[in-house]
């Protein structure tokens, strides 16, 4: 009777599995229609748990602000905190603001500041950071918790490994990414030698907007702008 049941429960976890497919396929096609209408832009990303009177903010504001006003749009996971801040900064500087948003716990609504026809809904986490990286010429990657850490080093694996093309990764805040990255140089390269010098070339550490639109600057001055594969 045991054996019956589980193999019923099975069963059904394939006929589920069978179906999700088609709602996977739904959300790529549906961001890729979408995103590949929109220009070059860059991926703001940090903490959905940070207050508008906050410093990190603040500064997020002004380097999405700076960032439009280069001639890149904004992209970010279109929830409150950081997420908000980039959005708002796009807003004001009157450039592209996108919002890929998914349903959290903690992000119950999208923010106000996306441009209408630039909100997208995901129900899985793996097709939104497909996007994310696909249609990103740049990561500017503000404080945060998990979910920002997982974009971060994502990246980082999919340039390691010439999966995609080099793109800037930006850490904002030597305060908060300083002992992260004294971690990865002391013990996966001196000690453990699991990663190569080399491939901490792939990040930079800044501190405010200009150091920010400079390193941006910098690398596509000799490459024209396009989506990463």
């Amino acid at each position: 009777m045991r054996k019956e049941k589980h193999h019923k429960g099975w069963n059904e976890i394939k006929t589920n599995d069978s179906w999700a497919i088609f709602k996977i396929m739904g959300e790529f096609v549906n961001g890729f229609e979408k995103m590949s209408k929109i220009g070059p832009c860059v991926s703001i990303f940090g903490s959905a748990r940070t207050k508008p009177d906050n410093p990190e903010y603040k500064l997020a504001v002004k380097i999405a602000k700076r960032i439009v006003e280069s001639g890149y749009g904004v992209i970010t996971g279109g929830g409150p905190g950081i997420m908000e801040a980039g959005n708002k900064g796009a807003h004001l500087g009157g450039g592209t603001s996108v919002g890929l948003n998914i349903d959290l716990p903690f992000e119950q609504h999208d923010n106000p500041y996306i441009d209408n026809d630039k909100s997208l809904d995901f129900d899985y986490f793996f097709v939104r950071k497909v996007m994310f990286v696909k249609y990103s010429q740049g990561f500017v990657v503000m404080p945060g918790g998990f979910g920002t850490l997982d974009e971060l080093f994502e990246a980082i694996t999919l340039i390691q490994t010439h999966k995609i093309e080099k793109f800037p990764i930006i850490l904002v805040g030597t305060a908060f990414w300083e002992g992260l990255l004294d971690w990865v140089k002391t013990t996966l390269l001196d000690r453990f030698q699991n990663i190569s010098a080399k491939d901490l070339d792939l990040i930079h550490v800044v501190n405010n907007e200009e150091e920010v639109i400079t390193i941006l600057d910098a690398f596509y001055k000799e490459f024209q702008l396009s989506p990463n594969f």
